[in-house]
C-alpha cells in the first residue's frame, strides 16, 4: 500500500515536531518536507530527526503548494499552529481542496466546520487528539444524557495547567463545560482557572520539572451546596506523545474516508475511535 503523504504545519513548534517525528518513524506515512508556519518565524528551515523541512511563511504558501502538488498531489495536512491561525488556515485548506486534521485549539469552530461542509474536501477537527481522554469525554456525554440535572445543587471548579507558551484556554476543559451544564451545573468557559506560570506549576501543582514545557493537567471539583459532599477527578498528561499517536490515527482514518469518496464532511475523534 502506498504511504500516506503528510504535511505537518506549525513547525518548529513542539507539538508539530512531535507529530512529524512520529510520521517519520511510522512506515504507514511519508513526511512532506514543507511546513506552513507563522509570520513571526524568521528561519527558513528546521530539522526533524535527520530530515530538513522548509518553513513556509503565509505570503509564500501558494508558490510552495504548487511545488508540493507537483510531486505529491494527494496529501493530508496536519495543523498545530496558533489559535489565531485556525480560521485563516482552515479557509486555505478548503479553498485549495486540501484534506486536513486540525489539532490546533481556538478560533471560531462553527465557522471552521462550515467552511469544510461547503468545500470539496474533508477534515478531522478535534480539540483533543488523545484517544483515551476523548473516550472519557464520551462517558461524560453519556452521563449527561442519562442523568440531566444530577448535580444541579453543586458548585463546580475547573482548573487546567499547560505549558507557558499555550495561548488559549484548554480545548479539553472547554469541551467539558457543556457536559457539566447538562448535568445541572451553571458554569461558563470564562470561569475556567488557567495556569501558565512554571513556578506555580512545579511547586503548587506538583508537575515534574521536565514536563513544564509540555503537559496538560485538568482537575474538576464538584462540591454540594452544604459542602458535605465533594467529588474530584483529574486527567493529567505529561509530554505530547499521546496527542501525536492520536493524530496519526486521525490521519489514517481521514485517508480511508477520502478513498471512499467522502467530501464536504467534518469528522471528530469520536468518529476516529469508533472507526465508522
Amino acid at each position: 500500500m502506498d504511504s500516506i503523504k503528510v504535511m505537518v504545519n506549525g513547525l518548529p513548534g513542539r507539538m508539530a515536531g512531535a507529530v512529524a517525528r512520529h510520521v517519520l518513524s511510522d512506515s504507514r506515512f511519508a513526511l512532506i518536507p514543507f511546513s506552513f508556519t507563522g509570520p513571526e518565524i524568521s528561519e527558513g528551515e528546521t530539522r526533524v530527526a535527520d530530515t530538513a523541512v522548509r518553513l513556509v511563511r503565509p505570503e509564500d504558501r501558494d508558490a510552495a503548494l504548487t511545488k508540493v502538488k507537483a510531486v505529491s498531489p494527494d496529501f493530508i495536512s496536519v495543523d498545530y499552529t496558533h489559535p489565531s491561525a485556525v480560521n485563516p488556515n482552515g479557509d486555505f485548506y478548503c479553498r485549495n481542496e486540501l484534506p486536513f486534521v486540525m489539532g490546533t485549539t481556538g478560533g471560531d469552530r462553527d465557522r471552521l466546520e462550515e467552511a469544510v461542509l461547503q468545500s470539496s474536501t474533508a477534515a478531522v477537527i478535534a480539540p483533543n487528539m488523545a484517544k483515551q481522554i476523548v473516550g472519557f469525554q464520551a462517558m461524560m456525554a453519556q452521563a449527561a444524557r442519562l442523568f440531566p440535572g444530577l448535580f444541579e445543587d453543586y458548585r463546580l471548579e475547573i482548573r487546567e495547567s499547560h505549558q507557558k507558551g499555550k495561548a488559549d484556554t484548554s480545548g479539553t476543559a472547554k469541551a467539558m463545560v457543556k457536559y457539566f451544564n447538562d448535568l445541572g451545573l451553571p458554569f461558563v468557559e470564562a470561569d475556567i482557572l488557567k495556569e501558565r506560570e512554571p513556578e506555580r506549576q512545579k511547586n503548587l501543582w506538583g508537575i515534574p520539572e521536565e514536563f513544564l514545557t509540555g503537559h496538560g493537567w485538568h482537575t474538576y471539583t464538584l462540591t454540594s451546596a452544604d459542602e458535605t459532599v465533594r467529588f474530584e477527578f483529574s486527567h493529567n498528561v505529561n509530554g505530547r506523545e499521546i496527542y501525536a499517536r492520536g493524530t496519526l490515527d486521525a490521519i489514517a482514518y481521514l485517508r480511508a474516508k477520502l478513498q471512499q469518496g467522502v467530501r464536504g464532511k467534518v469528522f471528530s475523534m469520536i468518529d476516529v475511535l469508533q472507526g465508522k
